[in-house]
């Protein structure tokens, strides 16, 4: 018997992983992950074709793990955020894709703010732009290599690129497009002073992909991509219009507006789900849009389960050691940890450093163990103030998602931090399944209501429950020398205050 399927994809900084699941109720068929080159901040870029490779490599291998071939229908790419790509007339990649974790356009990004105004461009666009944004990776090459510029033809994000690759139109979608710093959500609009500023003037209507709605599709699957995949090329597969990861994670959760999503991967996000768009004068909270029609307010951080990979490292231990070392650190406030270990991005402080305080000639390792698995996550906290500052309700339930999830003390932290219980759902790539709901979704012509149906439908169930602990450690004071720090001008000299 034949099984209809279909596919989502999650290209991420790390790798790109593949789910493959039934088109009717969502079961999982098949999975598979392929690994992307590494890159680090400052100077962060790997190359489009890259992500194709890992593409080709992760599809085949969900297709090689499923009972039976099944009949994929339509296929769905979220990819990370804010990266830029250059292809030529060809479309041809004209060099690496800066991602989202470059920092070298920070000082072009100063100069657009003094030329834009920080709180004209918050009121365009819903976020103040930092150099993760694209507009900055574009401003850079503008400056940096404007031999480039002249010769591209389009200038694509991530995903863009992938379903570029699939379909061979050049399209994307609200939430990715409200994250380069030149487009207008509310109006669905390019923006193309600010293009103009950040590259010079030019015609840039040719050059942008096209804005789809929520359940529109971008095209169907290019029979010699299909061959490269593993596909029947003499089917036809619908592609969707795709989204940014954290975006397709949401939905892929299945969460309403005012639950509080918690992302603890290479990045740090708190999120949730609103009606309404959201601009905050402080430039905190980002507030792009979402994959459902809606906008998804945001605060996202540099800084997060990277952090345990040092720890482990300076104290000569594994991720499970330094687990075991913070949970057992006891009652005593001890010393904290503000992590902006590569800079920071909201704040938006590219030069910063991380800084320890409080060490006494009694701090013990496992003292110092949780204050690096704590310093992310009062990162966090902070974040999700910075929301409910600006109205935002985050009173629903705490789920936490990402690498970082996996740690027992992780969780147990958060849970301490929020006073309140923390979820992890039974999902363990919620950005793929969230494309795979979009797939589903845009094959059965379901609409904006029908998507966020489906995806409550599909929702995965709790996998773990953490409450917080009764200790006598004060967590305000600790929050509070936290932020005391953190607001230090002295770190982004690289001096400790």
């Amino acid at each position: 018997m034949t099984e209809f399927a279909v596919l989502g994809v999650d290209s991420s900084t790390q790798s790109c992983k593949v789910e493959i699941r039934e088109l009717t109720g969502g079961r999982l068929l098949g999975s598979g992950s392929a690994g992307h080159p590494p890159a680090f901040p400052p100077s962060s870029e790997q190359h489009p074709l890259e992500w194709v490779s890992a593409l080709v490599s992760a599809t085949r291998t969900a297709l090689g793990r499923c009972a039976q071939v099944p009949v994929i229908k339509a296929i769905s790419v979220a990819a990370q955020c804010h990266g830029l790509v250059l292809l030529d007339e060809h479309g041809n990649p004209l060099r690496q894709a800066k991602l989202w974790n470059d920092t070298t356009g920070a000082p072009q990004l100063a100069t657009l703010v003094d030329r834009i105004g920080a709180q004209r461009w918050i009121n365009s666009i819903g976020s103040m732009p930092t150099a993760a944004f694209t507009i900055a990776k574009l401003a850079w090459i503008a400056e940096h290599e404007p031999g480039i510029l002249e010769r591209s033809a389009s200038m694509l994000l991530p995903h863009d690129y992938l379903t570029y690759w699939l379909t061979g139109a050049r399209v994307t979608d609200r939430s990715d497009a409200s994250g380069t710093g030149y487009f207008n959500t509310e109006a669905g609009q390019w923006i193309s002073e600010y293009l103009d500023l950040a590259g010079g003037p030019r015609d840039w209507s040719q050059m942008l992909p096209t804005v789809l709605g929520p359940c529109e599709p971008a095209g169907t699957l290019r029979p010699v991509a299909a061959q490269e995949l593993g596909l029947d090329p003499d089917v036809d597969v619908i592609v969707g219009p795709g989204g940014g990861d954290q975006h397709a994670a949401y939905l892929g959760l299945g969460l309403n507006d005012g639950d509080q999503y918690i992302g603890i991967g290479t990045s740090g996000v708190v999120a949730t789900s609103s009606r309404t768009s959201v601009f905050d004068p402080s430039g905190m909270v980002d507030g792009v849009a979402d994959l459902t029609g809606g906008y998804l307010p945001l605060v996202s951080t540099l800084n997060a389960a990277r952090v345990s990979d040092v720890a482990a490292r300076l104290l000569g231990t594994d991720l499970a050691g330094l687990a075991e070392l913070a949970l057992t650190a006891g009652d005593n406030p001890g010393p904290v940890l503000v992590p902006f270990l590569d800079g920071e991005r909201k704040p938006d402080r590219p030069s910063a450093r991380g800084a320890f305080v409080d060490l006494t000639s009694h701090t013990t390792r496992e003292e110092l163990a949780r204050a690096f698995v704590e310093g992310p996550l009062l990162s966090l906290m902070s974040a999700r103030d910075s929301l409910r500052a600006c109205g935002v309700d985050v009173s629903g339930g705490a789920v936490a998602v990402g690498g970082g999830a996996r740690s027992t003390a992780t969780l147990q932290l958060l849970a301490d931090l929020l006073g309140d219980e923390v979820c992890v759902l039974d999902a363990d790539e919620a950005t793929a399944r969230g494309a795979c709901v979009q797939a589903a979704a845009v094959v059965g012509e379901l609409g904006v209501a029908g998507l966020t149906d489906l995806a409550k439908r599909w929702q995965p169930q709790v996998r773990t429950r953490i409450g917080p602990r009764r200790t006598g450690r004060d967590l305000s004071v600790v929050r509070e020398r936290w932020a005391a720090v953190a607001s230090s001008p002295l770190l982004d000299s690289g001096r400790q205050p």
